[in-house]
């Protein structure tokens, strides 16, 4: 949603509301607390409905906030599919939240329908120390390497031995990482990548239909076991579909 939406950790005024998300009018209210330990309400218009609660005075990214903020949105994704907004996200006032609503309402339920009956999952990879032995056997310049290092040991030759190892550990797992990804993306409707660094070399999200979610855990067990040596996968979800809705609609001309 474009302003008067605001992303500031204070609330702007006494009227001032702390957003969780939009889903389609005719949802139930969730029953857990909101942030801060308020009383979460809907606020209805043009079909669509932004769920609310009043905006504490300061807002800081507390565990408990946190877990309240991921609580509202599983309830209200239990019933239908749902724009989260990230934790913090502020409106002045309930008349501009509605205001916002009639005038986004086209891009907020195209968005929904794109969601609807999906989740999001997302699957990390970090490197694992892998066998060395192996490696070594495998790579010719490492074996290279590994038998200079025993004929003449020190401690230069030691350190270039060990850099070459945490090279070529950190490029098999990024073999698999793709590997995994080549046999992930199939399944799902979209995906989007995250961030990666030297240990962790997959981050990515999946927007799945819900009938394909147990299809596919079952393919990243598969590819956690041909990748076990080099690579250790996580998967986390069912997620609100975070990654895949854009809730405010593309600027005129971009």
């Amino acid at each position: 949603m474009t302003a008067p939406v605001t992303t500031t950790p204070t609330a702007s005024g006494p009227d001032a509301l702390y957003v969780y998300g939009i889903a389609p009018a005719g949802v139930r209210t969730p029953r857990c607390p909101g942030v801060d330990g308020a009383p979460v309400r809907l606020l209805t218009g043009s079909g669509l409905c932004a769920a609310v609660s009043a905006a504490p005075a300061r807002l800081r990214p507390r565990r408990r906030d946190l877990l309240a903020h991921q609580a509202v949105l599983d309830e209200l994704a239990e019933q239908g599919p749902l724009l989260p907004m990230r934790f913090a996200v502020l409106s002045p006032a309930p008349d501009a939240l509605l205001a916002q609503l009639r005038s986004d309402a086209d891009h907020l339920v195209r968005q929904l329908n794109g969601v609807r009956g999906c989740v999001e999952l997302n699957v990390k990879g970090e490197v694992l120390p892998g066998r060395f032995a192996d490696l070594v056997r495998r790579d010719e310049s490492l074996r290279a390497l590994a038998l200079r290092t025993r004929r003449r040991p020190d401690y230069e030759a030691n350190v270039r031995l060990g850099e070459a190892i945490a090279l070529a550990v950190r490029r098999e797992a990024r073999r698999a990482a793709r590997e995994v990804l080549d046999h992930l993306t199939p399944i799902a409707l979209r995906t989007v990548r995250g961030p990666t660094d030297d240990d962790q070399v997959l981050s990515a999200s999946f927007l799945l239909r819900s009938a394909d979610e147990r299809r596919f855990r079952r393919a990243v067990t598969a590819r956690a076991r041909d990748c076990g040596d080099r690579l250790a996968l996580s998967v986390t979800g069912p997620l609100p579909c975070y990654s895949f809705v854009d809730p405010r609609p593309a600027q005129a001309g971009r």
